[in-house]
């Protein structure tokens, strides 16, 4: 199997399951994409998708978020202080 990270597969969808859409701002609260690079995605070639990666990171930037966000049951320290 080929590890070439040009497939277009290995750019997966930047939903992370947290589907709500601010009304403010339109974006998506869990991936910050609108509504079209949500409905569209499927359908955009390497370049779209990368197209709309980029902007998702200049959103997050510009938010002043620009690291993914902490699943909140791993931020929270384990009982044993091992984690």
């Amino acid at each position: 199997m080929s590890s070439d990270p040009t497939r277009e597969f290995d750019l997966v969808s930047p939903c992370i399951g947290v589907c709500q859409m601010d009304p403010d701002s339109e974006l998506c609260r869990g991936c910050w994409r609108t509504i079209d690079e949500i409905a569209s995605w499927s359908a955009l070639d390497r370049d779209g998708r990368l197209a709309v990666i980029q902007r998702l990171r200049e959103r997050r930037r510009a938010a002043g978020q620009d690291r993914r966000r902490v699943n909140a049951r791993r931020s929270v320290p384990r009982p044993d202080g091992a984690g």
